[in-house]
């Protein structure tokens, strides 16, 4: 667990991550959070497994240096690809965010899971994987929907735009019979009221953001005296990060800063 001094680090290829960052604000108002987006080199789904192990290392020893005393992994493709080097190369907590997805899903299905991620998580099934270490009659059936990263990234959620990409993404879910859906990017909770539109209110609608900060409060004990501070780092197109960021979390972002990797 985090030092009660340590900050928690919150890690994304973009502005995705904010959806796991809000929520652990949200369950841990009292500890210091670093998010740090990799925007420069952002998206991470399309990239190979091992470039995407050697980006989320990189980011991860910034952050060492920082002080955090627990990782966040706030991407499914880096969770995915990364989770085994990370917690093996580093002396913290790294919790990633596809196993509390997978349990989520798990205890909300009647048996049909879909689950829609970038082309990396899917390539990996590593959703199919968790879930069927839980319970392995559960069906699975896992789709890319990559352009939802683009839209999130470029602040396009509520657009009409946006709600004619999730109908085509969603319907061979929808025609599959699906009774849970798992938003298996961080960046698609951004686009969550989009694609509710879609899928009605007969599907279950898992978000790892929410099921992740359960975890990640379940691993910390301490409660820091002080004022948390919130720090946010991008690697690229800063202004752009701000705005999306400000709207995202209805608040003004204080503490913005141009990191290189």
């Amino acid at each position: 667990m985090p030092k009660s001094h340590s900050s928690i680090g919150i890690f994304d290829s973009g502005v995705g991550g904010l959806t796991v960052f809000r929520e652990i604000a949200r369950a841990l108002p009292h500890h210091s959070l670093i998010y740090l987006g990799d925007s420069a080199r952002v998206p991470y789904g399309t990239k190979s497994a091992e470039t995407v192990t050697r980006y989320s290392l990189q980011a991860a020893a910034h952050l060492i240096d920082r002080g955090i005393g627990m990782l966040v992994i706030a991407c499914n493709t880096a969770t995915a690809a990364a989770l085994p080097a990370l917690q093996a190369s580093l002396k913290i907590p790294v919790i990633g965010v596809v196993e509390p997805g997978a349990r989520a899903a798990v205890a909300r299905t009647r048996g049909r899971v879909g689950v829609i991620a970038t082309e990396g998580t899917v390539r990996s099934q590593a959703y199919t994987k968790a879930i069927r270490l839980i319970d392995p009659k559960i069906e699975v059936i896992e789709s890319a929907a990559p352009l939802f990263v683009s839209l999130a990234e470029e602040g396009w959620a509520n657009t009409h735009v946006a709600r004619e990409v999730a109908e085509i993404y969603l319907e061979p879910l929808l025609d599959a019979n699906i009774d849970t859906l798992v938003l298996g990017c961080t960046h698609y909770p951004i686009l969550r009221g989009t694609i509710e539109q879609v899928t009605g209110d007969k599907i279950a609608i898992v978000d790892s953001a929410e099921t992740t900060a359960s975890f990640v409060k379940d691993a910390v004990h301490d409660k820091p005296s002080g004022t948390p501070k919130h720090q946010f780092l991008v690697t690229d197109a800063e202004e752009r990060f701000r705005r999306i960021a400000s709207d995202f979390l209805e608040r003004e972002i204080e503490h913005l800063e141009l990191v290189t990797l």
